[in-house]
Parts: C-alpha cells; structure tokens; sequence
C-alpha cells in the first residue's frame, strides 16, 4: 500500500486531485449508481394533454370492445370482399354465358347482373370470416393477457380449422396451417 502524499505547507501550492478513475464514471454513469430521471414530456417540448373525460373513456371502452371489433371486422370485410367479387366478375369471361348458346354475346345487364351476385356472395363470405377471426382474436387476447403474434397465430388456426372442418378432419388442418401462416404473415407485416 502507497503511502498517503504528506500534506502541503501553509500558502504552499495545492497537491493535484488524484485522476478520475474509468470505472468509477461508468458506475455513475450505467452503473449501480446511476439516478434515473423522472420522464417528464413536457420536459422535453411534448404537448400537454388534459385528462380524459369520463365520455371520453366510455368511447374508448367501447371501441376496445370484441364487439366493436367484430362489427367492424364484419363491415370491412362485407366492403372488401364485395369489392373482390365485383373485380372478379369483371375479369372472368364466362359472366353471362349461356352453356344453350354459346355464341350468344351476353346483354349489359346480364353482366350486371352477375357481377351483383358474385360481390354479393364474396362479400357475404369476406364478413363472416372477419367476424369470426376478429372475435376469435379478440377472446384470445382476453384469455392470454396478451397482445403479440401469437394471438393472430392461435386465432387465425381456430377460424381457418372451423372454416375448413366443414369438408371433413383433413381440409380442417389444412385450413388450420394455412390461415394461421396467413395471419402471422400479415400480422408480421403490419406490426
């Protein structure tokens, strides 16, 4: 062990402070010692907001609800898929064709006609498959306490598998597999 320096002389020059040791910064710095400041955003420039109104919560409760989530699951998917199914209808040549005669040139409004019917039907299926996976998603989350990946996986198998077991055990698994890596694909896209 060194000895300590002897002390100065009255009047005499100040000894120089020992050097600032590196490890003694880092414990200040990341370490044990380190304080942690309160976050503050108005600190830094961040608009203060007022608190929120007790109708102000009631919409916000009820637009986190299954059944917000499901009916606008459903909406969405009744526009989209009617949307599909007119896309197509237009593209398909066989609207309007009449298997009697085939040479026969299909009216404007049998075109028309077909072209309801088929976004009519696409648009019916697209809502009940999104109202089925939104609910489906939405008690998943409420089970697991959770919001990630895996509830769009565990939710897009139920649908998938309940949509598919209606053409036996085989096209349910199938279905299972497919629309879960469909859902986590998109879920991984959009997050």
């Amino acid at each position: 062990m060194a000895a300590a320096p002897p002390p100065s002389a009255p009047g005499g020059p100040e000894p120089p402070p020992p050097p600032l040791q590196y490890s003694l910064l880092l414990q200040h710095l990341v370490g044990d010692q380190r304080r942690p400041r309160a976050w503050d955003p108005t600190a830094l420039g961040g608009i203060p907001s007022p608190p929120k109104s007790e109708e102000q919560k009631m919409v916000e409760r009820a637009m986190e609800s299954c059944a917000f989530k499901a009916a606008l699951a459903c909406v969405g998917g009744f526009v989209l898929g009617g949307a599909f199914g007119v896309f197509t209808a237009g593209i398909d040549t066989n609207v309007g064709f009449d298997p009697k005669d085939p040479y026969r040139t299909p009216t404007a409004k049998e075109v028309l006609k077909d072209m309801g019917q088929r976004g009519i039907s696409y648009a019916k299926n697209f809502a009940i498959v999104g109202a089925m996976f939104s609910c489906t998603e939405c008690v998943v989350e409420s089970y697991r306490g959770k919001s990630d990946w895996k509830n769009s996986v565990i939710s897009g198998c139920i649908t998938g598998g309940a949509i598919g077991f209606r053409a036996g055990l085989k096209a349910g698994v199938i279905g299972c597999g497919g629309f879960a890596a469909f859902s986590a694909a998109i879920d991984y896209y959009l997050r």
